[in-house]
């Protein structure tokens, strides 16, 4: 039985620390990748996939984005016992994390943000010129809301708003989600980070006129990204 109990505003998770260091390919066959040797950007390097030990609104077992900082020492549960009957994994630890620092978590096979958080996409400016191979132009501090309330809809947003979760998928790849707090949060005193809805740029959008994505090398039209 499980002896690890969340408290009130926190979660108890369970992080495999070596899960996001290895690449599968389609035959089955993995690589290990070192990604703190050949990257200084914390959010490729540190983990961010957990599996939900105890919570009080998460189902335990389920598996959650956790932010990339959220493994460090002031989190981490150092003694307790075993939660099962066969030994962990090495590389398997345990932490009590802020709810806040907990943004998805995945209902069967599709990912859903948890409360106060949504998807989004950024948005470009394609290249209309004659010269081929131009990449298109990111629109700062602009998103394309993938659910909730703004949904289907561009907004305006604070800067630097979109988080990029990247995160170990299913197939045993690099995931990628950007998430956005939509609502404040009174207790961190966090304002909501969408300021307006861009109502041009929604319909450009809506029409393939401007491009939605991750990055600049993935950027489609709305009709090409569904």
């Amino acid at each position: 039985m499980n002896k690890l109990k969340h408290t009130e505003g926190r979660i108890i998770v369970a992080i495999d620390l070596d899960k996001k260091n290895w690449h599968q390919f389609e035959t089955g066959e993995r690589i290990r990748l070192e990604r703190k040797y050949d990257n200084f950007n914390m959010r490729y390097v540190n983990p961010t996939n957990a599996v939900v030990v105890s919570a009080a609104s998460i189902p335990e077992g389920s598996e959650v984005l956790i932010h990339h900082n959220a493994i460090h020492d002031t989190n981490k549960i150092f003694d307790h016992s075993p939660l099962s009957g066969k030994d962990e994994a090495d590389s398997v630890k345990y932490f009590s994390i802020s709810e806040e620092e907990a943004y998805a978590w995945r209902d069967k096979d599709q990912w859903q943000p948890l409360p106060g958080y949504d998807f989004a996409l950024r948005v470009f400016e394609p290249y209309t010129g004659i010269l081929e191979g131009i990449e298109p132009t990111l629109i700062k501090d602009t998103l394309f809301l993938l659910t909730g309330i703004y949904k289907n809809q561009v907004a305006g947003t604070i800067r630097a708003t979109d988080y990029q979760i990247i995160f170990q998928d299913v197939n045993g790849r690099e995931g990628n989600l950007i998430r956005v707090r939509t609502e404040g949060c009174k207790k961190t005193q966090r304002e909501p980070e969408i300021v307006f809805l861009r109502n041009d740029y929604t319909k450009k959008v809506l029409n393939n006129k401007l491009l939605v994505g991750i990055t600049k090398a993935d950027a489609k039209t709305i009709k090409e990204a569904q």
